[in-house]
């Protein structure tokens, strides 16, 4: 009597070589979740405590807030991957495959721009300029110290070569965070701009689930506020 063979086990997936890089800014999560507690708590005060048209106002009041502070603070990301850039701004959403992207650009805000040269600001990158300050102080010092370290390599090669001739700046110039993901993203733009995966069409979608919510609040706020 002869035994089934085993049937030999389903090939696995292939994990995918590059997950997405996703940047978002603290600053602007830890200020969202500040914003919404304190928005909570005023409400929901107004709710239980308030008499008259104050609870209808307040609840009002939080239809129209809490999307608009989700959505500037807590909503904006940058995905990152070998195909193609996501953006997600306060209302919408932007998809740009690198083969669409002409360039990006840093000034006062960061910028990216597809073929047609449509701008789309990076709201999750923004500019600290107190940022790019300290990162060119640290540049300084470690150019400083750089000096003085070859300066001794130097005198010690004369005296026996006792020391090195490293320097404190040779992993080349201190960036600001958001000035090292853009220069990231240019890297990946110039790398991946020609892959035959890494075309396709622009797509921009309106966040709807921020725009809804926002409108329905101003509009019960505006005809509360109307008829006194």
């Amino acid at each position: 009597m002869t035994t089934p063979e085993h049937e030999p086990p389903a090939p696995r997936p292939a994990a995918p070589e590059f997950q997405d890089r996703v940047n978002r800014s603290s600053a602007g999560i830890a200020s969202g979740a500040l914003l919404l507690a304190v928005v909570g708590w005023l409400g929901i005060d107004a709710l239980v405590v308030g008499e008259g048209r104050t609870p209808w106002l307040a609840l009002a009041g939080m239809i129209l807030v809490v999307p608009l502070v989700v959505a500037f603070t807590l909503r904006p990301a940058v995905y990152a991957s070998t195909d193609r850039l996501r953006i997600r701004n306060p209302f919408r959403v932007i998809v740009l495959p690198w083969g669409q992207v002409s360039g990006l650009r840093s000034g006062f805000s960061n910028e990216v721009f597809d073929q047609s040269g449509t701008k789309y600001q990076l709201w999750a990158v923004p500019v600290s300029l107190r940022g790019r300050k300290r990162a060119a102080r640290r540049q300084a010092r470690a150019e400083a110290a750089g000096e003085r370290a070859a300066g001794a390599g130097r005198a010690g090669g004369r005296a026996g070569g006792a020391f090195g001739s490293g320097s404190a700046a040779d992993d080349g110039p201190v960036r600001a965070a958001g000035d090292r993901f853009m220069d990231d993203l240019r890297e990946l733009h110039e790398a991946r701009e020609h892959a035959e995966t890494a075309q396709g069409e622009v797509t921009v979608r309106w966040a709807y689930e921020i725009v809804g919510p926002a409108v329905a609040g101003a509009v019960v706020l505006a005809i509360l506020i109307a008829v006194g």
